[in-house]
């Protein structure tokens, strides 16, 4: 028995040839059992994005196609429709005039959700489509910002309540024993906690302001908006994040660090530190993710060039000196540092490290939690460090001149040390230690590699397009001229598996090994701008130039590149 004739939004499809006749019929089979749209089940199981399914369903059926990125989100119109509704149709009222609601849809041949709308308001109901991708988003952000918080798909995280969550220090919390464990709020920060894992987010921040409250992630190095729950909840979320930290909840004037484990399953388990601050409407609370899997992706994985990566294999593996990562908070200092233990980390070698605080555990490293106010700070761990036999020290941050000094004389009697300073630059890490008053010459003589690092957003391998720059511009920018002969320039564009055309984060370095003509230099006390020439001499790229080469890798977009390097 032959098939029958394709009709509407599927034959629609296959004209197009945005999708073939036998996985379109497979699609129909399947979508029919899951009981699901066809639209909704060809963009959740990736046959066709999103964004042609809308064109074609407009196209189809005559309808607008409204870009909900370009929508002001402030102004929807609250408590309009059930939330139940909205859920059950996936459908989301848009703006209300008079008597007339329009309603964001997917699929307008849904004629029964717009008759339950129209009864359920009372109003007249017009249809506007838009791409299913983004209806979501909005729905989430819409639901979560409502008055309940009570109503979370249990479904998509596991159940919320059976996740192990408490106090890194406190394992007598770990198994989340809290009476209070059906809460709302509790589900809440359960969810926000596993979204943000989800989605690759490094830091959580819940802030509280007069008459709002707020959690976004930093998600690639960018915050974005994630929730608005009611603001009389703010005092809640607080005390419930504090006491999976092990704080004192009773203390709301001054900042408080703790540390939270959840456990994800038998074998995985993730690290949140959070740190309390107090502010005007209560207190702010960031979360970092600490994923131990970060330090064992292998040094190729970072971004390093070629040439770069050799430099600091090649200073690993000499017996002694000292190897500097430096760059501001959130650029992946720790990761470089922990991937270069990782690979050092044998049964022949006694490693360990003072940091404040540990952020990664590794098996097999003894790791020193610094902390002054029990009289254990990094010069005092490194005293004793030196008096364990060690071959490889770690020093978290070199912050001051008694620090620096004992970390010099480690790297001179044969031990390897590695540390991290918080300066833009390599020749600029130079010249901080002189002015906290190390000698030059044992500047010189002790410090064998410096890595400067920025981390930039990579481009979506998706979706990334090729950009049309005019040589006079790339050459305004630092390109040279034999670069910018057949250079071929990417930008982002977006796409259902992209975070607005960019995925992932990549290393950009400046990679300087310490050579005889630098050591003169240093030892004459010159400037950073003297060292940085030298360094340019000896064929070092300096963060700029590392940046422009990733640029024309097709890695990231100039755009990027212009974001975290100066011109």
């Amino acid at each position: 028995m032959a098939d029958k004739p394709l009709t509407g939004l599927a034959a629609r499809l296959v004209v197009d040839q945005l999708i073939d006749e036998e996985t379109l019929r497979s699609a129909e089979s399947q979508a029919l059992k899951a009981r699901k749209p066809l639209s909704r089940y060809l963009v959740q199981e990736k046959l066709v994005s999103a964004q042609n399914i809308a064109k074609a369903t407009a196209e189809e059926f005559g309808l607008p196609l409204l870009d909900l990125n370009a929508f002001d989100k402030e102004n929807l119109p609250k408590e309009v429709i059930p939330e139940k509704l909205i859920s059950k149709h996936k459908v989301l009222p848009l703006v209300k005039r008079g008597a007339r609601l329009f309603v964001g849809v997917v699929d307008p041949s849904d004629h029964k959700a717009i008759e339950e709308i129209r009864f359920n308001t009372g109003l007249m109901v017009d249809s506007v489509l838009v791409e299913e991708d983004k209806l979501e988003k909005l729905i989430e952000t819409f639901l979560d910002s409502g008055d309940a918080l009570a109503d979370f798909d249990d479904d998509e995280f596991g159940n919320l309540e059976d996740l192990e969550v408490g106090a890194v220090d406190d394992p007598a919390d770990e198994d989340g024993g809290n009476p209070d464990d059906d809460a709302p709020v509790v589900k809440f920060v359960n969810k926000m906690l596993l979204t943000a894992i989800k989605s690759g987010a490094s830091d959580l921040h819940f802030e509280p302001y007069e008459k709002t409250y707020r959690v976004r992630f930093r998600t690639d190095g960018i915050l974005q908006e994630i929730s608005k729950p009611p603001s009389g909840l703010a005092p809640k979320i607080a005390s419930r994040l504090k006491i999976m930290s092990a704080m004192d909840i009773s203390e709301r004037r001054k900042p408080q660090d703790g540390r939270i484990k959840m456990k994800l399953s038998k074998n995985k388990s993730i690290d949140f530190r959070v740190n309390t601050l107090p502010t005007l409407w209560g207190e702010k609370i960031v979360l970092r993710i600490l994923d131990p899997s970060s330090a064992k992706m292998g040094i190729d994985a970072l971004g390093y060039e070629e040439a770069q990566k050799d430099f600091y294999m090649d200073a690993l593996h000499q017996p002694q000196g000292m190897i500097l990562v430096t760059g501001p908070t959130g650029s992946g200092k720790t990761v470089s540092l922990y991937t270069g233990l990782n690979i050092l980390n044998t049964e022949e070698r006694n490693i360990s490290t003072a940091e404040d605080p540990v952020e990664i555990n590794l098996e097999g490293i003894n790791q020193v939690n610094v902390n002054p106010k029990q009289g254990m700070d990094f010069s005092q761990a490194l005293r004793a460090f030196l008096r364990q036999d060690p071959d490889i020290i770690m020093v978290g941050e070199i912050r001051d001149l008694e620090t620096a000094n004992i970390a010099i004389k480690a790297a001179q009697t044969g031990h390897m040390v590695m540390s991290t300073l918080h300066t833009n630059s390599a020749p600029e890490t130079l010249t901080r230690l002189q002015n906290m008053g190390v000698p030059s010459f044992n500047i010189a003589t002790s410090v064998s590699l410096i890595i400067a690092q920025r981390l930039a957003r990579r481009l979506c391998s998706n979706c990334k397009t090729e950009m049309e720059i005019p040589k006079e511009a790339l050459l305004e920018q630092g390109f040279t001229e034999e670069q910018t002969q057949d250079a071929i320039i990417f930008g982002p564009k977006g796409c259902d598996q992209c975070n607005k055309g960019y995925k992932g984060r990549v290393g950009i370095y400046e990679v300087v090994k310490i050579t005889p003509p630098l050591q003169q230099i240093i030892m004459a006390e010159g400037n950073s701008l003297e060292i940085a020439a030298i360094a340019d001499k000896e064929g070092f790229n300096n963060l700029r130039k590392s940046a422009i080469m990733k640029v024309l890798q097709g890695v990231t977009s100039l755009e990027e590149a212009n974001r975290v390097t100066a011109d």
